[in-house]
């Protein structure tokens, strides 16, 4: 007697793939870099990076869902070139939260620092203002500001990369 294959583990990849689109769909259209989601043993994480491209990871799944996108290896490189470079450096800040930074403590004043200027730990960098409230953002090691990557009143994401030290 033949019997009929099934299609749950077509249906079952197909559900997957749709609900990844629809994650992929959801960040595209918000402001959101990064979305995640679980349904059961199911993972997924959806991420959206610098350059605009969108990164879909599936952990833990029953069925493969969707390959991560391919990347090109990280070039090191004295002086980074964008924001996403910048973010692999060790001398990197990171912004603790979603805001408007500032590089200077009033509009009147001059910035706190520029490019090439000599700091110490603990040194005001510049301000991130999250509601309403005015959050300094100090150096975490003493060194030289190699380049600030945010403009002033530019609005920041949470782990967007302010500046590097080295």
């Amino acid at each position: 007697m033949a019997t009929k294959p099934t299609k749950k583990t077509t249906s079952s990849a197909t559900t997957e793939t749709k609900l990844v689109r629809e994650l992929a769909k959801i960040l595209n259209d918000t402001e959101l870099s990064e979305i995640a989601m679980t349904k059961g043993d199911l993972k997924i994480r959806v991420s959206k990076h610098a350059a605009g491209g969108t990164v879909m990871q599936a952990v833990a799944a029953p069925t493969p869902v969707a390959a991560p996108a391919a990347s090109a290896p990280a070039v090191e490189s004295p002086a980074p070139t964008s924001k996403a470079d910048a973010g692999a450096h060790p001398g990197a800040v990171k912004s603790p939260m979603v805001g408007t930074a500032y590089v200077r403590p009033s509009p009147d004043a001059d910035a706190f620092v520029k490019a090439g200027d000599k700091v110490k730990e603990g040194d005001t960098i510049l301000l991130v203002e999250a509601m309403k409230t005015f959050n300094p953002i100090t150096a975490p090691k003493s060194g030289k500001i190699e380049e600030i990557l945010v403009d002033d009143a530019q609005p920041v994401e949470f782990g967007e990369t302010l500046f590097i030290i080295v």
